[in-house]
């Protein structure tokens, strides 16, 4: 259930009604706005009286939300949530590109990645220390020490870390990390999404392989109501009938999202398409479509990129890509 407040209301009544609500067992979640203030009522409202709330001197409508998610709900949050990260503004108009390598396989690697993704205009430096991976053969990430070695790229070009967590147990090493990242295959982990929850840090929290978008805002739901609004969510395709590309890039999701969510919409083509040339195309798709960052991979050689080399761009093609979606952005924003 959603109260909307009249414009104007004074700070004194609008905390007695607050008080009120709450002495009702419900949580209030509260979004000022430039014109509005929304009161979203989380928990049982059956006890609530709509007609009580809404002849209040003070009340302009009462709603009832029927979709399961309320914290990361437009309705509750009319406007949109702009995630900062030091510097770097995400939502709200902000639009950022994260680059960087899929795997963090040397220091003179990252370091090398981040200067050039930086002189081409990313915002913030993307790089796996801990890396799933389908086959317990394959490179599972420098870990610890593929930290570091993000911390040391980030010190030489001042920009901030997004790289992903796998475990709780690894929670301590993440503490000077900017943006912890979700991998699809965790997008369910309800124990890491609510300890993710009590921290006050960013979170990149990507779509399951074949999830559904309802799915998607309930698992950032875990994340917010354990106190942590500070969510962006990111498409990077789905699992399909398709059988030339790595996953399929939903699109449609970044426009629906913004209607279901305030919160941010990142678009990861490359993990979606698994080919380098396509990643260019469906890049500039995602930015006309209207989202509000783009993260890419990026790779110096990668031809001997240790994990995912197929789908990284060089840094010249990140340079070029960059120039168009500017060009893009240009006209849309």
């Amino acid at each position: 259930m959603i109260v909307v407040l009249k414009h104007g209301v004074s700070d004194e009544k609008k905390a007695q009604l607050i008080a009120w609500l709450e002495a009702l067992g419900l949580k209030i979640h509260i979004s000022n706005g430039e014109f509005q203030t929304v009161l979203g009522l989380i928990g049982d409202t059956t006890s609530v009286d709509i007609d009580l709330v809404e002849s209040l001197e003070i009340v302009d409508s009462v709603k009832r939300v029927t979709e399961p998610f309320k914290c990361c709900n437009r309705k509750f949050h009319p406007d949109d949530m702009i995630v900062e990260i030091g510097d770097v503004k995400v939502g709200g108009g902000n639009f950022v590109m994260i680059a960087g390598p899929c795997s963090v396989e040397s220091e003179e690697q990252i370091v090398a990645v981040a200067k050039a993704v930086k002189a081409a205009g990313a915002k913030m430096m993307r790089g796996g220390a801990f890396k799933p991976r389908t086959s317990p053969y394959d490179f599972a990430g420098l870990k610890a020490t593929g930290l570091e070695y993000l911390k040391i790229a980030r010190q030489e070009t001042g920009l901030p870390i997004v790289t992903e967590l796998m475990n709780i147990m690894d929670l301590p090493l993440f503490e000077d990390v900017d943006v912890i990242q979700v991998g699809a295959r965790n997008m369910q982990n309800f124990d890491l999404l609510r300890e993710l929850g009590r921290m006050n840090k960013p979170i990149l929290l990507k779509r399951g392989l074949a999830n559904t978008l309802k799915e998607l805002l309930m698992s950032a739901e875990y994340i917010m109501a354990n106190g942590n609004e500070r969510v962006m969510l990111c498409e990077r395709g789905i699992r399909t009938f398709s059988d030339y590309t790595r996953n399929t890039l939903d699109l449609a999701a970044v426009p629906m999202l913004h209607q279901l969510t305030h919160l941010p919409i990142i678009v990861d083509p490359s993990h979606a398409t698994g080919i380098a040339k396509l990643v260019p195309p469906m890049a500039m798709a995602a930015t006309a479509g209207g989202a509000d960052g783009l993260i890419i991979e990026v790779h110096n050689d990668p031809i001997h990129a240790l994990c995912d080399g197929a789908q990284s761009l060089r840094p010249e093609e990140f340079a070029e890509l960059a120039d168009k979606i500017r060009a893009i952005r240009g006209v849309i924003a």
